[in-house]
């Protein structure tokens, strides 16, 4: 079955970075197009950067030119780096299958950017 474990979410100040990954077994990763999504508090979930295995990267607005999402397909790795972290950052970050907001998803990790 699809199993997905992110890690690496910690308390960064604004302007800081952080580096999320996802581990990934039980399904044929390296073939598969993986997103990252996030939840605010008390919000609704939201798609914000995807990998279709095949060159190609997308962004929401909201990060796009602050966030990179890479795989690692040796090690079933999803990666996401985020630079220039703003309060509004402030979420739980999602590991997930496919495109949008369907899919598999994984526990989530805390991101947290205050001052």
């Amino acid at each position: 079955q699809v199993q997905l474990v992110e890690s690496g979410g910690d308390s960064v100040q604004p302007g800081g970075s952080l580096r999320l990954s996802c581990a990934a077994s039980g399904f044929p990763f390296g073939t598969y197009y993986m997103s990252w999504g996030r939840q605010a508090p008390l919000s609704a979930r939201e798609w914000i950067a995807g990998d279709n295995a095949r060159g190609r990267t997308d962004y929401a607005d909201s990060v796009k030119g602050r966030f990179t999402i890479s795989r690692d397909n040796n090690n079933n790795i999803l990666y996401l780096q985020m630079n220039n972290l703003k309060p509004e950052d402030t979420a739980v970050y999602y590991c997930k299958t496919g495109t949008g907001l369907s899919g598999n998803w994984g526990q989530g990790t805390q991101v947290t950017v205050s001052p």
